[in-house]
C-alpha cells in the first residue's frame, strides 16, 4: 500500500509514535453525500469504545475516543449505557461545532448502543446515515467472496474498504481491539474473508475467570527490561497473551500470502494495534483511524455513484 495516501499513519516497523491521534489523514475533498455537502462526521461504534472524528474538506480533525464498554478487567471504567450514549452524542456535537449541517456517517458492531445514539442524534436534528454490509442507507460498495455476509461486522468491511480504496492493491487488514480480526482483500478489491480471535484483554480476562488462582491483569505493554521469560504470574500472563496475539496474526498473514501467491501490504488498526505491532517487522503500517477513513470512503463512493451518468 502506498501509505503516502494515508498521511499521518505510523509505520509499524520502528515506529516512534503510533498513538490514536496519529491516524488523521488528508484525503481529497469530499463533495458530500447529497446536496454538495463538503464535510461529514464519522462515528464508529464498537463494543468497548466509540470513535468520533470530523472530516473537514477531506481532512480528519481531532478524532476522539469514548469508552462505552469493557473488554478487559477494569469494569469500573465503563459508564452505564445511557451515560455512554450521552457522552458519544456530546462528542459528535463538539465535533460538529466547526461546521454546520455536517451529516453523521455511522458504522457499528453494537446495535443496541447504535440505536440509542442515532435516535438521540436524529432528535437533535442531525442527518444520520448508517452504513450497511448489504443494503442500508449507505451500502458498503465492496464485492465479497463469503458464503454468507449477513453476519459480517461492519467494522471489518469498512476498514477493508478504506484500505483498498487508498491502496488499490491486495492488502491484509488487522484490527486489534475487543476482538482481533485479520482480513484479506485481493488485488481486484474483493473481500475474501479472514479470521476472528479474542482480543488480548479478553484473553487475560478469560484466564482469570476460568481458573482458580490466576489473577486479574490489566493489559499493558510487557516491560522489555524484564526479558523474555515471565518472572511472575502476571508478567507471564501478559507475555503469553501478547505473544499469542502476535503469533496468530503472523501465521494468518503467512497463510494468506501462500494462498494468494504474493505478499500483500499489511495494515494494522484498532485500540491495541500500537501495543502489539509497532515493532513488528511484518506489519508495515499502523493506521489507528482506518475505520473513520473507511467511513469517509464509503460516503465518497456513494457520491460518485450519484454523480455517475
Amino acid at each position: 500500500m502506498n501509505m503516502n495516501d494515508l498521511d499521518g499513519a505510523s509505520t509499524g516497523a520502528g515506529a516512534g509514535g503510533g498513538d490514536e491521534e496519529a491516524g488523521s489523514a488528508a484525503f481529497g475533498g469530499l463533495g458530500g453525500i447529497s446536496g454538495g455537502i463538503e464535510n461529514l462526521i464519522a462515528l464508529a461504534i464498537g463494543n468497548t469504545r466509540a470513535r468520533v472524528g470530523l472530516f473537514e474538506k477531506g481532512d480528519l480533525r481531532d478524532p476522539v475516543s469514548i469508552t462505552i464498554g469493557v473488554a478487559g478487567s477494569d469494569s469500573a471504567a465503563a459508564p452505564d449505557p445511557v451515560t455512554a450514549a450521552e457522552l458519544v452524542v456530546a462528542a459528535v456535537r463538539r465535533a460538529g461545532e466547526a461546521v454546520h449541517n455536517a451529516p453523521v456517517v455511522v458504522s457499528s458492531v453494537n446495535p443496541a448502543m447504535a440505536d440509542r445514539i442515532c435516535t438521540a442524534l436524529e432528535g437533535e436534528g442531525l442527518d444520520v446515515y448508517r452504513v450497511g454490509v448489504e443494503g442500508g442507507e449507505l451500502p458498503i460498495p465492496m464485492a465479497h467472496a463469503l458464503d454468507d455476509a449477513s453476519t459480517l461486522g461492519q467494522d471489518r468491511l469498512v476498514c477493508a474498504f478504506g484500505a483498498y480504496r487508498r491502496s488499490r492493491q491486495a492488502c491484509v487488514v488487522i484490527d486489534a481491539g475487543t476482538a482481533i480480526t485479520v482480513d484479506f482483500v485481493d488485488g481486484e478489491g474483493t473481500f475474501q474473508g479472514g479470521l476472528i480471535a479474542p482480543g488480548v484483554a479478553m484473553m487475560l480476562r478469560s484466564l482469570s475467570e476460568n481458573t482458580a488462582q490466576l489473577p486479574r491483569v490489566a493489559l499493558t505493554r510487557p516491560d522489555p527490561s524484564r526479558g523474555v521469560f515471565g518472572k511472575d504470574t502476571k508478567h507471564a500472563m501478559l507475555l503469553g497473551c501478547v505473544l499469542g496475539a502476535r503469533g496468530l496474526v503472523r501465521h494468518a498473514i503467512e497463510r494468506f500470502a501462500d494462498a494468494y501467491g504474493a505478499y500483500p501490504q499489511i495494515v494494522a488498526t484498532g485500540g491495541d494495534a500500537v501495543l502489539l505491532f509497532e515493532d513488528d517487522d511484518l506489519v508495515e503500517h499502523i493506521v489507528p483511524d482506518l475505520q473513520l477513513m473507511g467511513l469517509y470512503e464509503v460516503a465518497k463512493a456513494s457520491l460518485e455513484d450519484e454523480d455517475a451518468p
